[in-house]
C-alpha cells in the first residue's frame, strides 16, 4: 500500500511540474504575442498617418 501511494504522489508532482512548465510557456508566448502585436498596431498607426498626409498633399 505505502508503494502505492508513493508512485501516485510521484505521478502527481511529475504532472504538476509538467503544468508549471507549460504555464510558463504560455506566459512567455503571450508576453511575446502582446509585444507583436503593440509593434503592429504601431506600423498600422504610422501608416494611417502616412496615408492620410498624403491625402492632403493630393488635395493641395
Amino acid at each position: 500500500m505505502k508503494e502505492q501511494l508513493e508512485a501516485r504522489m510521484n505521478e502527481l508532482k511529475a504532472e504538476l511540474e509538467s503544468g508549471r512548465q507549460m504555464m510558463q510557456e504560455l506566459d512567455e508566448k503571450r508576453s511575446n504575442l502582446g509585444y507583436a502585436m503593440t509593434r503592429i498596431s504601431g506600423a498600422i498607426q504610422v501608416l494611417e498617418e502616412l496615408s492620410a498626409g498624403e491625402e492632403e498633399s493630393v488635395q493641395d
